[in-house]
């Protein structure tokens, strides 16, 4: 273990750097629609289930491995797992947080558009929103340059390291999303009809449940919590020795859940108090996606008073989730290259955006890259990592390491049947609903 490794400086900065990284346009785009899908409350209430127990212990197993390391994400599996095929777990890792930034900037890159347009008010001088849209997405020159920026943006503050970039930004930038968030969603329950997307969200109904809810919610999970893409990993070798690695999990996963159904607290009451069409309401947000968040959404705010402010607010919130998310991204992949090459941060950053850059522009100019990078991160690359840092845990490393962790070497007082119920969830339960998820994702 390398103790002198560079570490948060707060508590607080570390929570708000884990949550940064787990907080995205996932929760904001992603959650509501499979809510929607899943029959609303029920769906969230299958969800925090899955997140209880499968998402904070894969969560924990990833802090172990990081903060036992004190290495990048391929280093730490190389320092516990010397001379075994455990490595490549690591690299996937690396490399799987590289695919999602190569097409997630570009849609980080439209969250900088959007803000313009709902400034200058051009976003509601437009007839048609779907047309709007496409417009930008067949603009692949400015899609280029939104993508260059918000990498650069991106970047600076890798570039300043841990304490005054990744924690400083985070310790900043996730008390104004919760702001946002919550200004936004006062306005929304004030519609005049937004009770009835209130109920939809909220009281459980049983004839809106789908036979693949489990799968979904868990497959929700796991995506939102950015388990497998090497980012929580990361960050917890910059864990000082006397973080509460459990309890750490849990706040993460509490923020994490938060914030995305406060998005749901927007969303859905406006869209059933605005829309123009209220039988077809649940399956245009079941469609979710960018359709969601840069058609449907400026429709709704587009029928308010005050809608360019509205729309501006929530287009910054979109881009303040997505910054946090790239931050700790772009730290993994940066790191990796540090260590592993012996150069300076300066360099490996200066690689990565250089990487991104190119992965970037071909994603604004091709749809079906842009899909193919998305499909082999979310159905392929997290499942895997996730099963494999599972078995990792669960299977491969000393048990006695393990409650050293948990219990930060006795000074956290676990019973034996907390790390024994731990241990059986990473040893079978996890691997066998992941399995399941990976199985399901392929198929549908």
């Amino acid at each position: 273990m390398d103790e002198n490794r560079v570490t948060f400086v707060s508590k607080i900065g570390m929570v708000a750097a884990a949550a940064g990284s787990a907080i995205g346009l996932g929760n904001i785009w992603r959650f509501p629609s499979q809510t929607a899908g899943g029959g609303g409350a029920i769906f969230i209430l299958v969800y925090i289930g899955c997140v209880l127990f499968f998402g904070i212990p894969l969560m924990t197993a990833e802090f172990i491995i990081g903060r036992s390391s004190r290495a990048n994400t391929a280093g730490a599996f190389r320092k516990l797992a010397p001379g075994t095929p455990w490595i490549w777990v690591g690299r996937l890792g690396v490399l799987t947080g590289f695919v999602i930034m190569g097409f997630y900037m570009v849609v980080c890159g439209w969250t900088l558009d959007y803000i313009f347009q709902s400034l200058t008010g051009q976003l509601f001088s437009v007839k048609d929103y779907a047309a709007n849209f496409v417009q930008l997405q067949e603009n692949h020159l400015k899609q280029t340059l939104l993508t260059t920026i918000f990498i650069i943006l991106t970047a600076l503050f890798t570039l300043s390291g841990v304490k005054r970039g990744v924690e400083k930004s985070s310790k900043i930038f996730m008390p104004i999303l919760f702001l946002l968030l919550i200004i936004l969603g006062i306005r929304a329950v004030t519609l005049p009809g937004s009770s009835e997307g209130l109920a939809f969200l909220f009281k459980p109904e049983m004839k809106n449940v789908k036979s693949t809810v489990f799968l979904d919610a868990m497959g929700q999970a796991f995506f939102s919590l950015s388990i497998g893409m090497g980012c929580m990993t990361t960050y917890a070798s910059y864990f000082r020795n006397d973080v509460n690695l459990t309890k750490t999990a849990v706040q993460v996963s509490v923020l994490d859940t938060l914030v995305a159904i406060l998005a749901g607290v927007v969303i859905f009451p406006s869209a059933f108090a605005l829309t123009a069409n209220p039988d077809t309401i649940i399956s245009d947000l079941v469609a979710g996606g960018p359709g969601l968040l840069f058609i449907t959404i400026p429709q709704l705010f587009g029928q308010m008073s005050l809608s360019a402010l509205w729309s501006t607010f929530f287009f910054v919130l979109l881009a303040l989730a997505a910054i946090t998310s790239t931050i700790s991204l772009m730290e993994v992949t940066t790191i990796y290259l540090q260590e592993e090459y012996r150069i300076s941060r300066k360099k490996a950053t200066f690689f990565v955006c250089i990487g991104v850059f190119i992965t970037g522009t071909i994603s604004s100019f091709s749809p079906e890259f842009f899909n193919l990078l998305d499909y082999a991160s979310a159905k392929l690359m997290l499942p895997i990592g996730g099963f494999f840092i599972s078995l990792f845990v669960g299977w491969y490393l000393d048990k006695r390491m393990i409650m050293a962790h948990i219990t930060n070497k006795g000074t956290i007082k676990y019973g034996r049947a907390f790390l024994k119920g731990y241990i059986f969830i990473l040893r079978y339960v996890a691997p066998i609903a992941i399995l399941a998820i990976f199985l399901y994702g392929l198929l549908s």
